[in-house]
């Protein structure tokens, strides 16, 4: 019987998670479950290269298990847990810093635009965060990364690292494949639909997937549209309409071309407003999940603290290779 493929991903406490969030990665994290080995984590320790509220990190991190629970995380089929509870992580992070060139972190877009964005505050963790990306994948032997768009050029880095490190202290890491979910890999603002959805570019310009009814109609009625009046999908020339369209089609599991054919001729409130009511029904069962799982925090602990100990065991083999590999005792 064939191995089993790795799957290796994770998300910051940081905010709420939106729809671009949840068909950019977590949806596919989900497909993943029934036929890989899944290790999902919470990566509290990428999230302090900002500034931050030590005081409500705790919640931060609680609140983002119960997303990756109530979106569709099965703890049964899946580790999940946190990861500065796994102290491998940040001891395997110094060892691949001796084979990662200073030039590779400078290069990474991230970087720069998060030290144009942050001025004060570029610190040697958000140049270094790339290298603590690549711990993170390698320690768990990792076959595929499913991620969005913006971190693609990090997992690639990630794969220079092990190859690199490979190459220089022996086979110690297999090498890790990207994986970009065949649509929704980029969903974009609902108030400015040639830019990414983002939490930091304000709370009206994303749909947030515990949202409840009435904030989603309130902000798709009020979504940047185009000149005109055709709902029809063109990227460059209607970006606006082109975003709702891809929106529709990935939460109808409808192709665009048939939701063209249902409007043609309506207006671009009717269409609106049939996309807000999907959101709303679509987006149901998440919101009554997520108000299930809100005061079982000793419940929610136990899964963290159990995905933990299975992470441990798996990154610390990794681990003691690679110290071995580079004749540490």
């Amino acid at each position: 019987m064939p191995k089993q493929k790795r799957v290796f991903s994770g998300i910051q406490p940081s905010g709420e998670i939106h729809i671009g969030n949840y068909l950019g990665a977590l949806k596919q994290w989900i497909s993943f479950q029934a036929a890989a080995e899944c290790i999902y984590c919470i990566v509290d320790l990428h999230s302090l290269t900002v500034d931050y509220d030590p005081q409500t990190l705790k919640g931060r991190i609680m609140d983002k298990a119960i997303a990756y629970l109530a979106a569709g995380l099965d703890p049964k089929k899946t580790i999940i847990f946190v990861q500065s509870a796994v102290p491998a992580h940040t001891e395997l992070t110094w060892l691949l810093s001796v084979a990662t060139p200073i030039g590779d972190l400078q290069r990474m877009i991230q970087y720069k635009e998060k030290s144009k964005k942050n001025p004060d505050n570029i610190n040697a963790g958000l140049l270094n965060y790339p290298i603590l990306m690549a711990a993170d994948i390698l320690l768990y032997q990792t076959d595929i990364v499913p991620v969005g768009k913006d971190q693609t050029q990090h997992v690639e880095l990630t794969r220079e690292i092990a190859n690199r490190f490979n190459k220089r202290f022996g086979q110690t890491f297999q090498i890790p494949k990207t994986v970009l979910p065949e649509k929704g890999a980029k969903i974009m603002s609902l108030k400015e639909p040639e830019k990414k959805m983002s939490k930091s570019d304000g709370y009206d310009s994303c749909i947030f997937l515990f949202e409840e009814p009435d904030s989603i109609r309130k902000k798709i009625m009020a979504a940047q549209t185009d000149s005109g009046n055709e709902i029809r999908y063109n990227q460059r020339r209607k970006p606006g309409i082109a975003n709702l369209l891809t929106i529709y089609s990935l939460f109808s599991d409808r192709a665009i071309p048939e939701i063209e054919k249902e409007f043609k001729n309506k207006s671009y409130k009717t269409f609106k407003e049939q996309l807000a009511q999907l959101l709303i029904e679509q987006l149901k069962p998440f919101r009554e999940k997520k108000k299930e799982l809100q005061g079982k925090e000793a419940l929610i602990q136990t899964i963290l603290d159990k995905g933990a100990q299975r992470a441990g065991r798996i990154a610390n083999q990794t681990l003691e290779k690679a110290k071995k590999n580079m004749g540490l005792v």
